[in-house]
């Protein structure tokens, strides 16, 4: 009598140790995800807002150093746009672009969101923040 009680326990610790597994593995992957899309939105939307106008004036000045610059609307106008095309539509974000320097081209900023779900009628949540500080680098 005892060996089925051993073995209903083992059992239902072996469905829930699967089930938490599962539930982190979930949001590991989703969050590595959001991180990689945050990373590949900032580098584009850096690149749609590059100042062409301003590096090919200063290209033919004496010291032939031309100026890498970046238009601060048009970067955010950039990342918002395709960061709302790339993102799940079942999260909430929350984007805070708290640094856009001109010339030098850098950008910082946050994403917020919350991760949840329920295991075994627990409901866990998780506030998620990815932050980023990007340069953009050329070659002239």
């Amino acid at each position: 009598m005892s060996e089925s009680f051993w073995g209903t326990f083992v059992f239902s610790v072996g469905v829930i140790i699967i089930a938490l597994i599962f539930f982190m593995q979930r949001v590991t992957t989703s969050q590595e995800q959001l991180s990689v899309l945050i990373k590949e939105t900032t580098e584009a939307a850096m690149w749609d807002a590059f100042d062409e106008e301003a590096y090919q004036k200063t290209a033919n000045d004496t010291d032939g150093r031309p100026v890498v610059r970046i238009n601060r609307e048009a970067f955010v106008e950039s990342f918002v746009r395709r960061f709302a095309q790339n993102a799940s539509l079942a999260n909430t974000y929350v984007i805070e672009i708290y640094d856009v320097s001109e010339y030098p081209p850098k950008v910082s900023l946050k994403v917020k969101t919350k991760e949840g779900g329920v295991v075994l009628n627990e409901n866990y949540d998780f506030n998620i923040t990815n932050q980023i500080d990007a340069i953009l680098e050329t070659t002239y």
